[in-house]
């Protein structure tokens, strides 16, 4: 007897994978269809596919929930960014990562620093290893205006280093901002900062710009070295 087709919307291993892969794409699932594809032994398997699941537009609430807490951060990070996903996916995702920032390696971090969204950006400005701020800093999202708004006093070692070996070290706005939180932070106990740290950034300045940065210093080293009349060796 011929054998006969499967029905439009069977699962594995009635359909190839391939075609599997595609039908979790589509915008308009029968109703129930997502559900039994997410009980998929393979799926279960397989965590980064479940999130075309978990963030499908037609998921209900409870299974997107329900998926949402067997995510890898891998796959959380990836729901987070994807413009495609159902806002609430997003939304889940985007605390999940929050909440495990703590808990990750050192190379976790690295690697999610470089395509963290943005709600996450303040927390990975706070990591303590160079490393994982020199990758926040290649964030192809990252803009010159929300860097402004990151460096802030207390101002770190670990930051400064970063910054002065990144993509923005010739930038004016954020040179006069490197220089204003350092003025803030120089004095704090246990800063770990010395003068020499303004040096690149004094050197990326134009005359005027040093001249109106110094008006703002207040730490009389700082602005002696700051103003132009002063050469840097």
């Amino acid at each position: 007897m011929p054998r006969t087709s499967p029905a439009p919307w069977a699962l594995p291993p009635e359909i190839p994978w391939s075609r599997f892969l595609r039908m979790l794409r589509h915008p308009e699932p029968p109703r129930g269809w997502l559900e039994a594809a997410a009980e998929l032994p393979e799926l279960r398997k397989r965590p980064l596919l479940l999130r075309w699941i978990a963030q499908h537009p037609k998921a209900t609430a409870h299974l997107r929930s329900s998926l949402m807490g067997r995510l890898p951060w891998r796959a959380l990070a990836t729901v987070a960014v994807d413009a495609a996903a159902h806002p609430q996916a997003r939304q889940q995702a985007i605390e999940k990562l929050q909440q495990l920032w703590s808990v990750m390696t050192t190379g976790e971090r690295r690697s999610l620093a470089l395509h963290a969204p943005r709600p996450l950006w303040s927390l990975v400005w706070r990591a303590p290893d160079s490393g994982v701020l020199a990758a926040f800093l290649q964030n192809p999202k990252l803009g010159m205006e929300a860097l402004v708004a990151l460096i802030q006093p207390p101002l770190r070692p670990a930051q400064t280093e970063a910054l002065a070996a990144s993509r923005w070290r010739e930038t004016g706005p954020v040179a006069d901002q490197v220089l204003r939180a350092l003025d803030r932070s120089l004095a704090l106990p246990d800063s770990g900062l010395a003068l020499g740290h303004a040096v690149p950034w004094i050197r990326a300045m134009e005359e005027e710009a040093r001249i109106l940065a110094a008006s703002r210093i207040t730490t009389p080293a700082l602005r002696r070295m700051v103003h132009p009349r002063r050469e840097l060796g």
